[in-house]
């Protein structure tokens, strides 16, 4: 389904810029758990959907990057905010509650 493939691009492109990446410089795999962990582990981003996200949100310039070592010792790209990164999450944000008001609405009336 086309739309619920949008709004899962959409979500999860939201998620790593509010969750992940929200003032730190995190790498891949970090910004995966991090997400895991604030939702209790309700949701769980997969490799194969986490790293396409984090580089199509580089390309748009959202995310400033940098290489360092990670916490097992290897070398990793770590992804933080850029200030264009912020001002997107502010117009997402805002797109993401119209869009989940209106779910609810629609849910409400089917009762």
């Amino acid at each position: 389904m086309r739309v619920a493939s949008n709004i899962a691009r959409i979500l999860l492109g939201l998620l790593f810029l509010v969750y992940g990446l929200n003032g730190f410089f995190r790498f891949g795999y970090g910004v995966s758990q991090r997400i895991q962990q604030i939702s209790k582990d309700v949701l769980q981003v997969q490799q194969g959907s986490l790293y396409p996200a984090l580089h199509r949100l580089e390309k748009c310039g959202w995310l400033e990057t940098d290489w360092g070592e990670s916490e097992n010792g290897r070398q990793a790209k770590f992804y933080k905010l850029s200030l264009l990164g912020r001002k997107q999450f502010a117009m997402e944000e805002a797109s993401w509650k119209r869009l989940s008001e209106a779910v609810a609405l629609v849910l409400r009336t089917a009762r």
